[in-house]
């Protein structure tokens, strides 16, 4: 199926439900009409990294079903797999084939050796230094092989997580294999998965390096010609990153936005959430949460450092159980620049507030993308936070089917289901369509959304600091409950 300008669902497999059977029972008794894509977090055989440290892309994992179970779900959703270009798991059947046969393995080419990529005496200490790394030492790993040898493979992430090396004809044919065979199991969309860490080059940072990155892009792009799929690079990073992808045409995240509406809903004020919506592309995917943390350096130069660190401050005073600790490395936190929070909670667990922050991202320029523990408006999962130490659990309950019936009656959930079964019948959202913004005041912003015929215009009225807002629809007054 292709892609439609329709709100998409991201959840794991066995989040609400135990498999995707269960997510199929969901979406078509609970959630009818409000969901049109569905971005299925990580389905594949995988070591770690709940489904992105894949051993395989071949088949679905057998505790979540199989390709039959992937097939129904795209033959009624427009959907969006996950493909990890950066790396793969040391758990492979790659993996064990190279380390038991070393340079006889067809696989010796597939991952990027550290010790082979540097010149004769380096790296050195400023090389090091320069590399955009999230560790705080050389990302690196020693693997030993069955005869005993050792060698270094660069190692971004996790410790199971090696590094691909996408030059070689090897990991060319690997990565088009895998982007093919996802097409013709009905992916409409591949994300990219740390697209922007994948390229290494000499006296870089190493990270979305140019124009070595677009000549990726391009293979990429190449590989899936004749399919129904398109490509959405993910990358967490300052909004020029973005904005050079979208230049190029392709589909984009706007991760600013959480930060930057969360700052606004907090100070009452509207002139930085317009500014940033003026600049927005239309062709994006725009997000509130995810699967990771919220994060704080997509929204830099957008906000100020004073307004980034006011916003932290408040989302941890006013935020309900969010604390600084739940982002921190005593709870696994990879990112510094993220934190683990649901969107709901960091709003104070507050109705309204959180059903205002929804309509806001209808409006906005784009596709809403909504994380399936805030299209059940959840609270942050303490249990879940402290049973595994991993921070970004805090955001990751795993809900019954019951517990999901019971959700959607939740007053502020079946208001947020009207609002997205509105966003995916209204024509007014074309992307092909305008959109304007005015600040009436300095606590207000008025959003018009036109569609290119002109003939359906949608008009959102809201006031940051009363909280109090209109929808109208040529004219004509919209009411969610």
């Amino acid at each position: 199926m292709k892609l439609q300008n329709k709100v998409m669902l991201i959840t794991y497999p066995d989040s609400m439900g135990h498999n995707l059977k269960d997510l199929n029972f969901v979406l078509e008794n609970y959630l009818k009409g409000a969901i049109g894509g569905l971005h299925i977090l990580p389905f594949f055989p995988s070591a770690g990294d709940r489904g992105f440290s894949p051993m395989t892309y071949d088949k679905v994992d057998d505790q979540f079903g199989d390709w039959s179970d992937i097939e129904a779900l795209s033959s009624k959703y427009y959907t969006m797999f996950d493909f990890m270009i950066n790396h793969l798991s040391k758990h492979s059947e790659y993996y064990k084939d190279f380390v038991k046969n070393k340079d006889k393995s067809k696989y010796k080419d597939l991952y990027l050796n550290w010790d082979k990529f540097w010149p004769e005496n380096r790296p050195t200490q400023a090389d090091v230094d320069l590399i955009y790394k999230r560790k705080d030492r050389a990302p690196y790993q020693t693997i030993e092989f069955a005869d005993g040898s050792k060698t270094n493979i660069w190692n971004t992430f996790g410790e199971d997580q090696l590094d691909l090396d996408i030059r070689t004809d090897t990991t060319k044919k690997f990565v088009k294999d895998n982007l093919v065979n996802l097409a013709n199991h009905g992916a409409s969309l591949i994300r990219l998965d740390a697209f922007a860490y994948a390229v290494k080059k000499l006296d870089t940072n190493d990270f979305f390096v140019e124009p070595e990155i677009w000549d990726l892009l391009k293979e990429a792009n190449d590989d899936l010609k004749g399919t129904d799929a398109q490509l959405l690079p993910e990358i967490h990073e300052h909004y020029k990153y973005p904005f050079k992808v979208s230049e190029h045409g392709y589909f984009v995240y706007d991760f600013a936005l959480p930060m930057v509406l969360l700052y606004s809903l907090y100070n009452g004020k509207s002139k930085r959430l317009a500014d940033w919506l003026r600049k927005s592309p239309m062709k994006q995917f725009t997000t509130l949460d995810t699967h990771d943390g919220l994060g704080v350096v997509d929204a830099k130069d957008i906000l100020s450092d004073d307004e980034i660190d006011m916003t932290t401050n408040e989302l941890y005073k006013v935020g309900a159980n969010v604390k600084r600790k739940y982002s921190s490395a005593e709870y696994h936190n990879l990112d510094i620049y993220q934190i683990n929070t649901t969107y709901y909670s960091a709003l104070g667990d507050d109705d309204k507030k959180y059903f205002i922050s929804r309509l806001v991202q209808v409006f906005a320029p784009g596709i809403p993308q909504v994380y399936y523990v805030g299209l059940l408006a959840g609270q942050n999962d303490l249990k879940l936070l402290e049973e595994t130490k991993e921070g970004r659990n805090i955001n990751r309950h795993y809900y019954e089917v019951d517990e999901v019936a019971d959700e959607v009656k939740r007053p502020v959930v079946a208001k947020l289901l009207n609002l997205l079964r509105f966003r995916n019948e209204e024509k007014a959202f074309d992307l092909e369509g305008s959109i304007d913004i005015t600040t009436p005041s300095e606590s207000q912003i008025q959003i018009i959304r036109e569609n290119k015929d002109k003939t359906r215009k949608a008009v959102l009225s809201l006031d940051l600091a009363s909280l109090e807002y209109s929808v109208e629809v040529n004219g004509k007054s919209v009411d969610f409950n």
